[in-house]
């Protein structure tokens, strides 16, 4: 199944680690009468997010969501997975979350498999996301948790791995960038 693909009239979808609601207003944008919930920790970016338009904000933790077992159709975490303290807790909220045949979708930065493709990715990052959070913020170390963060993270094929023992069917996923950034999709049994 495409992730592109998920249509109901009124689906409830959840952007996890929802920061500014990037995707709750995708979901918004390509699906005008569906519902997005946009949730994350912090509410200062659920602030920005409902100055953008989205209604509904949740300020929670991944790993204790407060919401009824197979609420929402559909799950999206854009480059959030990195960030949960317990990746495994988080997935299976998620699972608990996400109604039978429901879809999570998942994007986030992976380490290339390529061991030089590897050390210049991270350099990249590193370069890139000190330019930025000088520019923007007059912090150069806003951005460079990005490559700190992947040194510890899962492969893109290790995350399939427990998506598949958590509860998930048709797992796949496609990688962008030498494998830098990988989409996950997955459909609850």
């Amino acid at each position: 199944m495409s992730p592109l693909s998920w249509k109901r009239d009124n689906p409830p979808g959840l952007d996890l680690a929802a920061g500014t609601g990037d995707f709750g207003q995708i979901v918004l944008d390509r699906f005008p009468r569906a519902r997005a919930i946009a949730v994350d920790l912090t509410d200062h970016m659920l602030h920005i997010a409902r100055s953008r338009g989205l209604k509904e904000t949740v300020c929670a933790d991944a790993s204790a969501l407060p919401f009824a077992d197979y609420f929402f159709d559909c799950v999206l975490v854009g480059y959030g997975f990195r960030n949960f303290p317990n990746l495994e807790t988080a997935i299976r909220e998620i699972e608990r979350v996400t109604r039978p045949g429901g879809m999570l979708l998942s994007l986030d930065f992976f380490l290339p498999v390529n061991p030089i493709l590897r050390s210049t990715y991270l350099a990249y990052l590193y370069v890139t996301g000190a330019f930025w959070g000088a520019l923007l913020h007059r912090r150069p170390r806003t951005y460079t948790y990005i490559p700190d963060s992947l040194r510890g993270f899962l492969s893109a094929g290790d995350l399939s791995l427990v998506l598949r023992s958590k509860g998930y069917a048709e797992v796949n996923s496609r990688a962008y960038i030498f494998g830098g950034i990988a989409l996950h999709w997955a459909v609850k049994r």
